[in-house]
């Protein structure tokens, strides 16, 4: 059997399918996080490059851990947590990586010791905007000087080696992406490569949390979302118009 549909029976019925295969809501945002990240070349060795350790995001696995890191001469770590979640109603997304039992042996003979118990980064992104913070406890930074266990947003600390300086420091580091969203690394050694004197070249980033921007809901049956499905009507209803009309000129010629 044929079904006829003309007028408003058929504009109707193109609008209930609009309204059936449109989503619920926009893509929310994303979130990622993970332990440890490396990638150095000491000066007569061979480089290291450790992809991130325990990574995890937002659309899976939304969890993660790794027993530890053991790198000779560079980075030793406990227990690594990472996870990261997204909120699917609100669209807010929220990450975070803590590494437990760190001690960091590439700058040791330049600045002695440098240990903590442990080092945490977390974001969150909601509607009202993105934040990021770093904890840290049981640290020991040797000749480096001492920081906060709540370290202010990009706190560097410089690494000199007879006046020169040959890396930098940086906790609770706070990085502003190019598509809005917000990294934060609890530390991150930058080696420099220098004119006058270097022990390397590359980075070190102990726990990572990005987040956001968040993602925005639109709900089809108010708001926003309505307006986009009568927008997306009447690009479809226009056509179905055009037609009546050509067709009722065409009988009255007639």
């Amino acid at each position: 059997m044929r079904v006829r549909m003309t007028g408003l029976a058929g504009v109707i019925a193109i609008a209930a399918l609009l309204v059936g295969a449109a989503p619920a809501s926009a893509a929310p945002g994303d979130a990622s996080a993970y332990g440890a990240r490396l990638n150095v070349t000491l000066l007569g060795n061979p480089a290291v490059n450790a992809e991130p350790f325990a990574a995890a995001n937002a659309n899976g696995p939304t969890q993660n851990t790794f027993a530890g890191v053991d790198l000779t001469g560079i980075l030793k770590t406990g227990l690594i947590n990472a996870s990261a979640s997204r909120d699917e109603k609100s669209g807010g997304v929220y990450s975070r990586a803590s590494t437990a039992d760190v001690r960091v042996d590439l700058l040791s003979k330049v600045t002695g010791k440098i240990s903590a118990e442990l080092v945490e980064a977390e974001c969150a992104a909601t509607q009202k905007g993105l934040v990021g913070k770093s904890k840290l406890a049981g640290v020991n930074l040797g000749k480096l000087g001492q920081v906060n266990a709540d370290p202010a947003a990009n706190t560097k600390l410089d690494v000199q080696l007879a006046g020169i300086k040959i890396a930098e420091v940086i906790f609770n580091e706070q990085i502003k992406n190019n598509d809005g969203s917000l990294t934060v690394n609890a530390i991150h050694i930058k080696l420099l490569q220098g004119v006058l004197g270097s022990i390397g070249t590359g980075d070190v980033i102990i726990s990572s949390a990005t987040c956001g921007p968040a993602g925005l809901p639109i709900p089809m049956a108010s708001g926003a979302g309505l307006w986009i499905g009568l927008g997306l009507l009447g690009v479809v209803s226009a056509p179905v118009a055009f037609v009546a009309l050509r067709r009722r000129a065409s009988l009255n010629a007639a």
